[in-house]
């Protein structure tokens, strides 16, 4: 999941995940540079580098680099603790921290690791879907092209291999896609097509849906908001404020369906809609109604 920040990508995220593990899907929401918004939603504790049971068929895990990095030196050495001391040399440090793209690969390799039909994590048990909150447009694009990055320049050797197996996996198209998220708003419509091509041209990955999010709902038609302009020039001063709050709220809303008429104009993708949600903080009531929306159609 990626698009412009501040479009709610965490929160379809969610929404997308619920609905995964109502199908009946062992389903896993990855968060990365150590957000913990799943957990914060859910009621949770901070879940951290763990796969933290959310619900029946849901976890979430946040994926933190130094984690990810400790974990696959691990796997790599023979012996655990060979791999926890390389990590804490100063000399490695040095080494990983002047790598280009050595973060934004172990990360993604920890998603890939969680999306393999035999995990290399002891005792772990496959998911039938990974869900990826991933960083807002440009950083999700540089996450995503990691891999072919870090398998050009490292060229030989184990994560040369493993970097051009995780490009292998996320370029399939019957395996994995993004899901764009989008706002009913100018910006948002423009880099959420711009960030379409690039995904499809340029990295080759597959857009497999595109969600405008918070649209108002379309609570008046042409004729009913005739009728309230009307009254509300022979309206009393108390009921003023209410009919311009609904020609406000009309207003919106068709300003919100000509951006979605203009996204879909511009992308290739299918999109889909999703409500509004008129309260000042999300929570379950909240992402169980656009799991409701995406089970409905939206997705």
């Amino acid at each position: 999941m990626t698009g412009k920040g501040g479009v709610g990508k965490t929160t379809v995220a969610l929404a997308l995940g619920i609905e995964a593990a109502r199908a009946g899907k062992r389903t896993i929401v990855c968060e990365v540079a150590a957000q913990e918004s799943a957990a914060r939603m859910f009621g949770h504790r901070d879940v951290g580098f763990s796969e933290a049971k959310l619900r029946e068929n849901l976890y979430a895990i946040s994926i933190d680099p130094d984690a990810s990095m400790r974990e696959y030196l691990e796997l790599q050495l023979p012996v655990k603790a060979m791999g926890d001391l390389l990590y804490r040399s100063k000399i490695f440090s040095y080494l990983a921290a002047a790598t280009p793209g050595l973060r934004e690969m172990v990360t993604i390799g920890k998603i890939w690791e969680l999306a393999l039909e035999q995990r290399k994590t002891r005792s772990a048990e496959p998911y039938d879907l990974v869900i990826v909150d991933a960083p807002a447009t440009g950083h999700g694009i540089g996450l995503m092209q990691s891999p072919k990055t870090f398998a050009e320049i490292a060229k030989v050797g184990p994560m040369a291999n493993q970097a051009s197996m995780i490009n292998r996996t996320i370029t399939n198209h019957k395996r994995a896609g993004v899901v764009i998220v989008a706002l009913p708003e100018e910006m948002p419509v423009n880099e959420s097509a711009t960030l379409e091509a690039e995904l499809i041209d340029k990295v080759g990955i597959a857009v497999d849906r595109v969600y405008m999010n918070a649209l108002y709902p379309e609570r008046f038609d042409d004729e009913e908001a005739a009728r309230i302009e009307a009254a509300l020039a022979a309206a009393p001063a108390p009921v003023r404020p209410a009919l311009s709050a609904g020609l406000d709220e009309r207003r919106r809303c068709l300003a919100h369906r000509e951006q979605l008429a203009r996204l879909r104009e511009l992308v290739r993708t299918e999109v889909s809609e999703l409500p509004f949600v008129f309260t000042p903080r999300i929570g379950i009531a909240e992402l169980e109604h656009l799991a409701d929306g995406i089970g409905k159609g939206g997705g």
